[in-house]
C-alpha cells in the first residue's frame, strides 16, 4: 500500500509539472519581420513633450503625407509620454479622455487610412517617466489592448522600475505582446544601462544605447540626476557596438533632433551620421510648420537610401585628426559610402587617396580596393557626381558640417 501511495502521488507530481509546463508557455521572443531596416517616422516627445492629443496627432499624420514624408519612407506616428488616463475597474488602461476623446482605435484608424502606422509608449515600471500609469504587472492587459487598438509600434521606457531587471521585464512585454497576437514592433528604451544589444536582438527590434539627447551640436546638459546629449556625445557612445546591428535589431542613438533649433549644417551632419550608423530615424520636430531646409534634410532619399540600406551595416569611424573624422559604411551590391564630418568650429581641409588607402571591414568583410577597382563618386547632398576614385579625393568641410560620398562600381 505505502509503494501504491509513493508511485500514485509521484504520477501526480510529474503529471503537474508537466501540466504547469505546457498549460501557459511563453514566448519570449519578438516577432519576425519587422524593422529589416530600421524604423523611420516620427514621435512627439522632442518637441511637444507631455502636450499630446488627439487633433496634434491627426495634424501631423496629415502633415507627413502632404510634406512628402511619407513618400520619402517614414511609416510610424509614434505618441510618447503623457497620453495615459486611467485604468478601469479591471484594470485596462484608458487615454487621458479629455485629450482623446475619441478614443485610441479611432485615432489609430485615422493614422492607418493615411497609409501610416501608430506607435505608443508605455514604461516598464509602476508609472511613466512623466508621472501616468506604468505597465508593471499590467503587461498582458495592456498589450490586448494596445492590440484592440491597432498599435503598431510600441516605445517601453525605464523609469520607476525599482527591484526590476532589464532583460526580464522586456522579455514579459515582449511574451505579453505575443499573446495579444498583434505584430509591433518593441523599442527597448532602457539607456544601455543593462546592455541591451547582448540580449535585446531576440526581444526587440531595436534598442537605445544611451540617455535622452537634446538639441545641441556638442554639449552635455546636466540636470543633477541624470544627463541629457548633445548630437556628438550620443555619437561617440556608439563606439564597440556595430557587431550587435542588422536587419531587424538596431543600435538606437534615441530620436532625431532636425528642425528644433540647430542651424541647417549641424541638422545635415546629424542627420548624415544617424544614416552613417543604419540608426532609426524618428522625427522629433512639428511636421507641420517645417522650413524648406528641414523638409530638404528629412526627405533627401540619397542620404536616406544610405540607412536604409539592406546589407543593414552599421557604419563606424574609420580615421580621426584634428576633429576632422573619416567615417565609412558598407553598403549592398559592393558600394560604400564615406563621411567626412568637422567637429570644429573652422573648415577643415581633407584629402582622401583611395588607391593608397586599402580598407577592409571588420564587421561584414566588405573590401574598399580602389587599386583593384576604380568606383565612381556622388555627392548625395548636393546630387552631383564628382569623379572617380582614380584621383584622390579633395575638399574643403565647413564647421559643424559634413561631406559625403557615395562610392558604386
Amino acid at each position: 500500500m505505502k509503494k501504491i501511495s509513493l508511485l500514485f502521488l509521484g504520477m501526480c507530481a510529474s503529471f503537474q509539472a508537466f501540466s504547469q509546463g505546457n498549460n501557459y508557455v511563453q514566448n519570449y521572443k519578438k516577432f519576425d519581420n519587422l524593422a529589416l531596416t530600421p524604423p523611420m517616422g516620427w514621435n512627439s516627445w522632442n518637441k511637444f513633450a507631455c502636450n499630446v492629443d488627439e487633433n496634434l496627432i491627426k495634424e501631423v499624420a496629415d502633415a507627413m503625407v502632404a510634406t512628402g514624408m511619407k513618400d520619402a519612407g517614414y511609416t510610424y506616428i509614434n505618441i510618447d509620454d503623457c497620453w495615459h488616463g486611467e485604468r478601469d475597474a479591471q484594470g485596462f488602461i484608458h487615454p487621458d479622455a479629455k485629450r482623446f476623446p475619441s478614443g485610441m482605435k479611432a485615432l489609430a484608424d485615422y493614422v492607418h487610412s493615411k497609409g501610416l502606422k501608430f506607435g505608443i509608449y508605455s514604461d516598464a515600471g509602476s508609472q511613466t517617466c512623466g508621472g501616468r500609469p506604468g505597465s508593471r504587472g499590467y503587461e498582458f492587459q495592456d498589450a490586448q489592448m494596445y492590440a484592440e487598438w491597432g498599435v503598431d509600434y510600441l516605445k517601453y521606457d525605464w523609469c520607476n522600475t525599482e527591484g526590476l531587471k532589464a532583460e526580464g521585464a522586456y522579455k514579459t512585454i515582449t511574451a505579453a505582446i505575443r499573446k495579444a497576437g498583434r505584430p509591433m514592433v518593441l523599442s527597448i528604451c532602457e539607456w544601455g544601462n543593462d546592455k541591451p544589444w547582448e540580449w535585446g536582438p531576440t526581444v526587440g527590434h531595436l534598442w537605445r544605447t544611451t540617455g535622452d539627447i537634446y538639441n545641441c551640436f556638442d554639449c552635455i546638459n546636466d540636470h543633477g540626476t541624470w544627463k541629457s546629449w548633445g548630437v556628438m556625445q550620443i555619437m561617440d557612445k556608439q563606439q564597440h557596438l556595430r557587431q550587435y546591428a542588422g536587419p531587424g535589431h538596431w543600435n538606437d542613438p534615441d530620436m532625431l533632433e532636425v528642425g528644433n533649433g540647430m542651424p541647417a549644417n549641424e541638422d545635415r551632419a546629424h542627420f548624415t551620421m544617424w544614416s552613417m550608423m543604419a540608426a532609426p530615424l524618428i522625427t522629433g520636430n512639428d511636421l507641420r510648420k517645417m522650413s524648406p531646409q528641414t523638409k530638404e534634410i528629412l526627405t533627401n532619399k540619397e542620404v536616406l537610401a544610405i540607412d536604409q540600406d539592406k546589407l543593414g551595416v552599421q557604419g563606424y569611424r574609420y580615421a580621426a585628426k584634428d576633429s576632422l573624422e573619416t567615417w565609412l559604411k558598407p553598403l549592398a551590391d559592393g558600394k560604400w559610402a564615406v563621411a567626412f564630418l568637422n567637429r570644429s568650429k573652422k573648415p577643415q581641409p581633407v584629402r582622401f587617396d583611395w588607391k593608397a588607402t586599402p580598407i577592409t571591414d571588420e564587421v561584414s568583410k566588405a573590401e574598399l580596393n580602389a587599386a583593384k577597382t576604380t568606383y565612381r563618386l556622388r555627392n548625395p547632398w548636393t546630387h552631383k557626381d564628382v569623379g572617380t576614385t582614380k584621383k584622390a579625393f579633395a575638399a574643403t568641410v565647413p564647421s559643424h558640417d559634413v561631406v559625403v560620398l557615395l562610392l558604386s562600381k
